[in-house]
């Protein structure tokens, strides 16, 4: 572990998040909007061979999480890649990446919101999506505002809720699928098994819309798995970063990948993916299937999982946005009052500020009803953008670590950061060229860019000295 000025001036935050904490946030993170109501919109561009695009999605999650744990056990640092990338990159970069990050972590927040609204819809449809937006919004500000050890134990209850749930689905599909119990969800009387026969025997097989569709998919997964980055963040608040952050990295990403591929097959196989699938989302797939087999009750269950999920990942987008804004200030890129702490040792101004997506997504919710989609397009767009800043960052940290011991080494480098920073690059430009909903991340994620490195030019001297950190050092 080194410390550099860069790292130092976020010195401050309450190191108290253990080593489960960290890992049950990365997953809590991840786990979310993405999976149970995302991978509708993937199923329907893809049909069964959604597993192919969320294990592209999930090779390309590997390789960016692995390389950030390299730096994030080398520069434990609340600002995480986006101090990285000032360090290493350059002072517009660090800029750039962290004010980015932070504004679709803010938008992420108001993506779950509306989530949130629609899913408690299954049980008040009369009551207006916005409405649960800002309430529940409100009662995660509170939390995010107290201490990070409570935000730990919020969330790590929250994120457990998820696994034990999606553990569960797996172990009751399986069971359906292959007849093994009564469980009355089985395609048949009494555990008859469903069968493998929706995989490849529907109308246009396994692959219905070719291999565009599978691409179109990863479009969506890639969201599913966006969210993997919080565990480098929290390396500034860890008790022991060089042994918490790289079993947590290690130990996310497999647990992640086998969670969603087995839901989602299970999900595929179950469900006929005419029916699970949709491009404009109402509601979530795995509700769909409980009803679809008539398990009402299971249904509500399977309704506060997801509820609970997306309370989880509005919990860690509040913290996340929070702690980047934070960086941002202590680097002389955000007002100096963003920068300061509680005797907790909480950013509380920082998340009182990044706390504002709700009531910007509660707008929008109200206004479109595409708003999920829309916003989904707008956070995937900077998501990327931050994930090949990532894999850039990474090749120049190991150019000036040559010879240097390190305590993870990332395997094939520098290929795999190259191929994973094609895979990124191709996703954008997909992105860019589709007419239907996903070009309004290019409407909006290109301006916005050009705006902040206007921004950056314009009073560069000024914040290249507030920050200490001169403009090139690597």
């Amino acid at each position: 572990m080194e410390v550099t000025p860069a790292t130092s001036r976020e010195a401050g935050l309450e190191k108290a998040l253990s080593q489960r904490q960290i890992t049950m946030i990365g997953i809590g993170g991840a786990i979310g909007t993405g999976l149970f109501m995302g991978s509708g919109i993937a199923i329907g561009y893809a049909g069964p061979a959604v597993l192919i695009s969320y294990a592209i999605a999930a090779l390309i999650a590997v390789i960016m999480v692995f390389s950030l744990a390299e730096m994030a056990v080398a520069h434990p640092s609340a600002g995480s890649f986006g101090t990285y990338a000032e360090m290493y990159l350059n002072s517009w970069a660090g800029f750039v990446v962290r004010y980015t990050y932070w504004v679709i972590e803010v938008v992420a927040v108001g993506g779950e919101a509306i989530a949130v609204g629609i899913y408690m819809g299954f049980w008040f449809p009369g009551v207006p999506v916005w409405w649960w937006s800002l309430a529940f919004g409100a009662v995660l500000v509170y939390v995010n505002c107290r201490s990070v050890t409570n935000f730990g134990s919020f969330e790590y209850w929250f994120a457990l809720i998820k696994v034990v749930a999606i553990v569960a689905f797996i172990v009751f599909g399986l069971a359906a699928i292959f007849g093994l119990g009564s469980f009355g969800m089985a395609g048949g009387a009494h555990g008859e098994p469903v069968g493998l026969h929706n995989l490849t025997g529907l109308p246009g097989g396994f692959m219905p819309h070719g291999f565009g569709g599978v691409w179109m998919g990863v479009l969506m997964a890639i969201f599913s798995f966006y969210g993997v980055e919080v565990v480098a963040v929290t390396s500034g608040e860890a008790r022991d970063p060089q042994k918490a952050i790289p079993h947590a990295l290690r130990s996310m990403v497999l647990r992640l990948t086998l969670f969603y591929l087995l839901a989602l097959g299970i999900m595929i196989t179950y469900l006929p993916w005419t029916e699970a699938g949709a491009k404009i989302v109402q509601q979530s797939p795995f509700v769909k299937l409980f009803e679809h087999a008539g398990v009402r009750h299971a249904a509500g269950l399977m309704n506060f999982v997801v509820v609970t999920a997306a309370l989880s990942s509005m919990n860690t987008n509040l913290y996340l946005s929070s702690r980047m804004m934070f960086s941002l200030a202590r680097g002389g890129f955000a007002p100096r009052w963003l920068g300061k702490l509680t005797a907790r040792g909480t950013p509380l101004a920082a998340t009182l500020v990044s706390g504002v997506g709700v009531l910007v997504a509660a707008l929008i919710s109200f206004m479109s009803p595409l708003a999920y989609n829309y916003l989904f397009g707008i956070a995937l767009f900077g998501g990327i953008m931050v994930w090949i800043a990532i894999l850039v960052t990474h090749i120049r940290f190991r150019r000036a670590w040559r010879g240097r011991e390190l305590p993870v080494r990332m395997p094939f480098f520098p290929y795999a950061q190259m191929l994973g920073i094609v895979l990124l690059a191709a996703i954008l430009i997909t992105m860019g060229l589709d007419t239907s909903f996903w070009n309004i991340s290019w409407i909006v994620g290109v301006p916005w860019l050009v705006l902040v490195s206007i921004v950056y030019f314009v009073f560069r001297k000024r914040l290249t000295t507030l920050s200490g950190v001169s403009a090139g050092r690597a």
